[in-house]
C-alpha cells in the first residue's frame, strides 16, 4: 500500500508540475488576466473536471504560480549570497551587491514570472496569506545583509533625522521580524527594497529604453548608492 500511494503522489506531483508549465506558458503568451483553467485543461488534454481536481480556481492556479515565483526569485538572491567566496564574502557591501545582482538576474530571464508577481494586479485577484512567507524571501535577505554589518560594526547609522511616522514605521516592522536595527537603518532599508524592485520594472517594462543602454553598470551603481543609503560603506 505504501507503494502504491507513493506512486500516487509522484504521479500527482508530476500533473501539478505539467498544469503550471503550462500556465506559465499562457502568461508568457496571453498574460496573467486571461489565464484560464479550461485553456490550460484543453492544452493539456485533460477534462476540465479533472483539472478541477488540482486546482479547484483559477485564483488557486494564479497562487500556485505566485508563491513559485517568489520562491525561486528569493532562491535566486539567497544563491547569489551563498556563491560568494573569500574576502567579498564578508565583505557587506560585496554582499548587497552580489544579492541585487542575483535578482536581476532572476527577473531578466524570468521576466512573465517578474510581472506576475511585481507587474500590475491582476483583476478581480487577491493574494492570500499564504503567498507572505515566499514574499518575505528577498527583503529577509537583504535584512541579513545589513543586520550583519550592524553586528559587526561595519554599518554607520544614516544621521539625517527622520519624520516621527516613518521612525514608527520602521520600529513596528523590526518588532514584528525581531529585528533589532535602528529605526533609521530599517526605514531606508524598506526605501532600498523598494527602490531596487523599481529599478527592475523600468527595465523589464521598458521605461529605460533610449534614456539607459548600459544597463547592467547603470544597475550596480544604484544598488552601491542603495547600500549607501542604508550606511553601508561602498567602494567609490
Amino acid at each position: 500500500m505504501t507503494a502504491i500511494r507513493g506512486a500516487r503522489e509522484r504521479a500527482r506531483g508530476e500533473i501539478t508540475e505539467a498544469i503550471k508549465a503550462e500556465a506559465r506558458r499562457q502568461l508568457a503568451e496571453e498574460g496573467a488576466a486571461k489565464l484560464s483553467l479550461r485553456a490550460v485543461a484543453r492544452a493539456l488534454g485533460m477534462a476540465s473536471s479533472a483539472l478541477y481536481r488540482y486546482f479547484p480556481s483559477r485564483d488557486d492556479l494564479l497562487t500556485a504560480l505566485i508563491i513559485d515565483a517568489y520562491n525561486a526569485l528569493g532562491e535566486a538572491a539567497e544563491s547569489a549570497l551563498g556563491a560568494l567566496r573569500g574576502p567579498d564574502a564578508k565583505r557587506p557591501a560585496a554582499r548587497w551587491l552580489a544579492l541585487c545582482h542575483g535578482v536581476r538576474d532572476w527577473a531578466l530571464a524570468h521576466p512573465h514570472e517578474y510581472a506576475l508577481i511585481y507587474g500590475s494586479p491582476v483583476p478581480g485577484y487577491r493574494a492570500p496569506s499564504t503567498t507572505t512567507e515566499a514574499a518575505a524571501r528577498v527583503g529577509l535577505a537583504l535584512i541579513g545583509v545589513v543586520r550583519d554589518a550592524y553586528a559587526s560594526g561595519a554599518l554607520k547609522e544614516p544621521a539625517e533625522p527622520l519624520p516621527d511616522p516613518v521612525v514608527a514605521d520602521a520600529l513596528a516592522l523590526g518588532a514584528e521580524l525581531g529585528v533589532e536595527l535602528p529605526a533609521a537603518v530599517l526605514a531606508r532599508l524598506i526605501g532600498a527594497w523598494a527602490q531596487l524592485f523599481g529599478l527592475l520594472s523600468f527595465e523589464l517594462f521598458g521605461q529605460f529604453n533610449r534614456v539607459v543602454e548600459a544597463r547592467t553598470a547603470f544597475f550596480e551603481q544604484a544598488v552601491l548608492e542603495l547600500a549607501r543609503s542604508v550606511g553601508l560603506h561602498t567602494p567609490r
